[in-house]
């Protein structure tokens, strides 16, 4: 299989694991030794400034802070859009990456978008070519403006409708299909 970095993984409606149901995965990385990236359609009920004081100054007030997946829950991980070259921890596409460690006072005035996340998404060597194969994922290619919507809780939804037929009737499956 080819890499995926740089895709959206967009969980089809048949996929129940609680950590993915409903989900958009933004793929970082992805090759024999397994893959990862971040959910980007969690925000949490805390803000980056409650939870991660130091990073606050670099969004604005209020700005949720997002679960990124079930692994490494104690690990922060920033999803920037950053025209510096070198700087970006894991390039993904463009300007957009992933930084991992200290934002350089010196870069911080250069971040155009900065999107904070706990935790991140993982997968073990073939573990996600497995779940391509029993079509829990459906590819996407990733842009920035998606990555960074201000309507996160809305992404699963919006990027199935534009993909059209079959799915955007996947798009309309509840996240508890008993509610149907």
């Amino acid at each position: 299989m080819d890499s995926l970095k740089g895709q959206f993984l967009i969980s089809s409606g048949g996929l129940y694991d609680s950590s993915f149901r409903h989900t958009v995965v933004l793929v970082g990385e992805h090759d024999a030794t397994g893959a990862v990236g971040v959910i980007l359609n969690r925000p949490m009920e805390i803000t980056v400034e409650e939870a991660v004081p130091p990073l606050g100054e670099l969004v604005e007030p209020g700005t949720p802070l997002f679960e990124g997946g079930p692994v490494g829950m104690d690990q922060v991980v920033l999803l920037v859009d950053l025209p510096v070259p070198g700087v970006i921890d894991i390039p993904i596409f463009g300007d957009v990456g992933f930084l991992t460690g200290k934002v350089p006072a010196e870069v911080r005035p250069q971040l155009r978008r900065v999107r904070v996340f706990i935790g991140h998404a993982g997968w073990g060597p073939g573990q996600l070519e497995a779940e391509m194969a029993e079509d829990a994922w459906i590819l996407e290619d990733a842009n920035a403006r998606d990555a960074f919507t201000g309507k996160p809780d809305n992404l699963w939804h919006d990027l199935l409708k534009r993909k059209g037929p079959p799915y955007d009737q996947m798009a309309r499956v509840p996240f508890d299909p008993s509610m149907n």
